[in-house]
């Protein structure tokens, strides 16, 4: 393939796509960002280089400008209704623009029997991409290591995890070190055709395990205190997360009890280049996003 590919990323202001537009263009490739909206993010982008294209996943219209010119494309929608039609709109799309690959963000608990909606959408929309001429390759990552962030509690100078996963285990992902694999999957995408990777960062934890990690990196302590189901789920819905959402929440929680997020391997370091951050390397980039409560924690009765 010659060196003017173009490729289109998707949800390019969120953490994988903005990281995969940053290492394209490091390494000398056109990328395209489809953002929802020109604001400061965009303009980033745009200063970095990349072209820029305002789109919605669920407009085929909207879609069929933004993939044209374009060699291979990241597909990610985020865990809002509208991922089956939006996966066809990208199909047709793409399709008709004759785009020759692409990456899909999917998620490690897609499945045919799963009991969230949105990871059986996940599934469907696999089996739906992998029936096109595409070169595919679908990644599943198990829960990103940012999920610590948006959960957590900040009080009295300590740190709390109040979350409904018991006793299980998974080993977090940084979104960084996903970006990489995007990245990588995407200028050479032929060896990984109908590929599925499960994405897991080095060491598999409990949430005790990952407050414990957490406390030596921040040098206070962190306390995880388990929760139920039930409750979690009625502190997002009272919140104002949206149900498809919450849905898929609580449906992964009872995945997670289940070990379904569990495992590790070495598909970051092989495709992206490098091992993957631990808990603490991740903590420490991080450092200022747990000053203060992320917004989706479960505060205490």
């Amino acid at each position: 393939m010659s060196d003017d590919r173009l490729f289109l990323v998707t949800g390019a202001t969120g953490r994988t796509g903005g990281g995969a537009i940053k290492l394209l263009l490091e390494r000398g490739h056109r990328a395209r960002a489809m953002v929802h909206r020109e604001d400061e993010r965009s303009r980033a982008l745009a200063e970095a280089g990349a072209e820029v294209v305002v789109a919605d996943l669920h407009d085929l219209d909207g879609m069929t400008t933004a993939l044209q010119g374009v060699t291979g494309a990241y597909f990610c929608h985020p865990i809002l209704p509208g991922l089956v039609e939006s996966t066809v709109i990208f199909a047709q799309a793409a399709t008709e623009a004759g785009v020759r690959s692409v990456v899909n963000m999917s998620q490690i608990p897609a499945r045919r029997e799963a009991g969230s909606n949105a990871a059986r959408q996940h599934w469907l929309c696999e089996r739906l991409l992998d029936r096109t001429d595409l070169l595919t390759t679908h990644i599943r990552p198990t829960f990103f290591a940012e999920w610590l962030t948006v959960s957590w509690e900040m009080r009295d100078g300590e740190g709390y995890l109040r979350l409904p996963f018991g006793e299980g285990r998974h080993a977090p992902i940084a979104s960084a070190d996903q970006s990489r694999v995007i990245a990588a999957l995407l200028v050479e995408p032929e060896q990984h055709d109908r590929a599925i990777y499960p994405l897991h960062g080095p060491v598999e934890m409990n949430h005790h395990d990952i407050a414990g990690a957490m406390a030596r990196e921040l040098g206070h302590p962190v306390h995880y205190e388990p929760i139920g189901v039930e409750e979690f789920s009625a502190s997002m819905l009272e919140r104002g997360h949206d149900p498809h959402l919450v849905q898929h929440l609580r449906s992964v929680a009872l995945d997670y009890l289940n070990g379904v997020f569990s495992g590790t391997n070495d598909v970051i370091e092989k495709i992206g280049g490098r091992p993957p951050l631990s808990v603490e390397e991740f903590v420490r980039a991080k450092r200022a996003d747990f000053q203060t409560s992320g917004p989706r924690f479960v505060p205490a009765a």
